[in-house]
């Protein structure tokens, strides 16, 4: 009957096993409130959602997240149920202006306000090496909250600042919670291959694997009588159903990574796409119910998970939404909305019941003040005019990555973005590419798509929505290669894209292909062609081409790795940061007015994608 029992699971019901009790033996209900991949961003946002206006449904424009909503929304929730739990799933930073100006005390500062029960490590949170982790744990140290910071698969190298030897206990892999007299568990995970590989941990710092690292820590913590187990993992929503089959003993996976928003079909009818339901409900190895969420990203979500145990410890339901933060000044263009069509639209509001009309918090507003202020001076000069909303897009088709574009289904569903890719990435390959032909006369500009973070809205562009889009602090290289190198650098970054990267996936400028992911490894990428005196020609395989590239790439991150074998004479440091290169290249465009628009279609480096069945 084993079969029926996941049946009714999936249905969201599920009979009780046989778990060691962990006293007092009675059942059992726990509050999980969570956040991942809010990257920096601690400002609220605009947002066009489909509302009903009593004319049927239209686009109204309405500010939605940032963390003072968060940490409004946390303490709102957290009254309404007596055993809570606050989780952040990793990458809290990289990502705005705030982490480039204070090296993340602006997140720790606002993360304190909430103070989170735990918080995994993210990728991102590598970006500065490890002794930047460690920087940024003493800011989130640094006042009475002491978050604990968890990590069950990170080795951390004998250099390493955080090397148990110099930090002990500074990441732990797993904390145990009481709430009503009973223990949770909670293990934390990070992905391995893609911290590892794109991002910046020190050299000797390792990953073990994400769920033979989980079970061991679930079993060293059931061993302790501890029966209720939650891994907080920055693994993916996809990998983490795979993780959850994998494992013996968890019962929810509260997960980061993916950037994935869950939650009823209703969303649709607001324009946002959910990529599944919220929880997701799986089974474990033996059969046993797994709650799964994620809470998207930007701090425009926070996720409220309710999970029921019975007296041995075992999962009998579990129920949620995401809250979709928002606010409540709707607009129509310039024009606020007169007071029949508000009305309808706060009716349409209630009746969805996940978007969350959410005043700031009061206390994070001023503890991110004197950090705004900072951010307005160095931001906010004007730069370019968008004459259109440039999307951002990590791989073309609709089935890898299709819903991180911050404009929402105006770019996920855009037919241009499905078949090409990213306007913004490929503008910025267009800048790299330009400023390496006026220094060393570069043919080809190579950028990866999760190097860049988000779209370019329509309107006036300025220092400040650069910096959020290149947030890293990347340099440009100058790589001299053969065609060769330069075909299995693709198929490289391929290769990753298709085991579940995305942020791999290369843009180009001066070098255009097919991509077809059902061909052999090696031979993916096909019709490759350069782009020579206003010509494209084929790419030669055994001819020596220039290349300007981020020193990131350069160094084999995100999988480029046949980049890295590049040395010697063949590679130059420019030492021009690649944010600052892109500000160049708006300087460089004809007018006053400096008028950023999506490149030709001849000029994007996907000219047909073909993905797997």
């Amino acid at each position: 009957m084993a079969w029926l029992s996941i049946v009714l699971w999936l249905a969201g019901c599920a009979g009780p096993g046989a778990l060691a009790p962990n006293p007092p033996a009675a059942p059992f209900s726990l509050t999980l409130l969570h956040l991942n991949d809010h990257h920096s961003h601690l400002d609220p946002e605009r947002l066009a959602l489909q509302l009903d206006t009593g004319n049927g449904r239209e686009a109204v424009d309405v500010e939605h997240g940032g963390f003072a909503r968060v940490a409004a929304a946390i303490k709102a929730l957290a009254a309404d149920h007596p055993n809570v739990i606050k989780i952040h799933a990793g990458d809290a930073v990289t990502g705005d202006l705030y982490f480039n100006l204070s090296d993340g005390e602006a997140d720790a500062a606002l993360m304190n306000v909430v103070c989170f029960d735990s918080f995994t490590l993210g990728n991102h949170e590598f970006d500065r090496g490890d002794a930047g982790l460690k920087r940024f744990i003493g800011f989130l140290h640094a006042g009475s909250c002491q978050t604990p910071v968890l990590s069950a698969n990170v080795d951390f190298g004998a250099g390493s600042p955080l090397h148990s030897d110099r930090a002990p206990g500074l990441v732990r892999p797993s904390a145990v919670i009481e709430r009503g007299g009973q223990r949770i568990g909670l293990v934390g995970i990070t992905i391995a291959g893609k911290t590892k590989h794109a991002s910046r941990p020190d050299a000797d710092t390792q990953f073990g694997d994400e769920a033979e690292r989980a079970q061991t820590e679930i079993d060293r913590l059931r061993a302790a009588g501890v029966n209720k187990i939650i891994v907080q993992s920055h693994y993916g929503y996809q990998q983490d159903q795979a993780l959850a089959a994998r494992l013996d003993g968890v019962d929810v996976i509260v997960g980061g990574d993916s950037h994935t928003l869950l939650g009823p079909a209703a969303l649709q009818a607001y324009g946002l796409s959910p990529a599944g339901p919220y929880p997701t409900r799986v089974v474990d190895r033996h059969g046993k119910p797994v709650c799964i969420v994620q809470a998207w990203q930007y701090a425009y979500v926070v996720g409220e998970l309710t999970v029921d145990f019975d007296a041995a410890g075992e999962v009998t339901g579990c129920r949620g939404r995401p809250h979709v933060l928002i606010g409540d000044d709707f607009r129509q263009g310039a024009r606020t909305l007169q007071a029949t069509q508000r009305a309808a639209v706060l009716a349409d509001i209630a009746a969805g019941g996940v978007l969350r009309i959410t005043a700031p918090d009061a206390s994070a507003q001023a503890a991110l003040a004197p950090y705004a202020r900072q951010r307005e001076a160095f931001g906010s000069k004007v730069v370019a005019q968008a004459t259109s909303g440039l999307c951002l897009r990590r791989v073309p088709g609709s089935r890898r990555d299709p819903s991180r574009s911050t404009l929402g289904d105006a770019c996920n569903r855009d037919p241009h973005g499905i078949a090409h890719g990213g306007d913004v990435q490929q503008l910025v390959a267009a800048a790299f590419l330009a400023q390496g032909q006026r220094y060393f006369g570069a043919e080809i500009a190579l950028q990866n798509g999760g190097g860049v973070r988000v779209d370019l809205p329509a309107g006036e562009v300025d220092v400040r929505r650069i910096y959020t889009a290149l947030p890293f602090r990347n340099t440009l290289q100058r790589l001299h290669l053969s065609g060769a190198e330069l075909k299995a650098t693709l198929e490289a970054a391929l290769a990753a894209v298709i085991a579940g990267n995305t942020g791999s996936y290369p843009y180009a400028a001066g070098l255009r292909w097919q991509a077809d992911l059902n061909r052999p490894a090696g031979s993916r990428f096909h019709a490759l062609e350069v782009k020579q005196q206003g010509r494209w020609v084929p790419l030669e395989p055994a001819r020596s081409y220039t290349l300007v590239t981020s020193d990131f790439l350069a160094d084999g991150g995100d999988y480029y790795t046949p980049l890295k074998a590049i040395t010697g004479e063949r590679r130059l440091d420019v030492g021009l940061d690649y944010a600052e290169a892109f500000l160049a290249y708006l300087d460089s465009l004809p007018g006053p007015s400096k008028v950023l628009a999506r490149l030709p279609d001849a000029e994007y480096s996907t000219q047909r994608f073909i993905d797997t069945p």
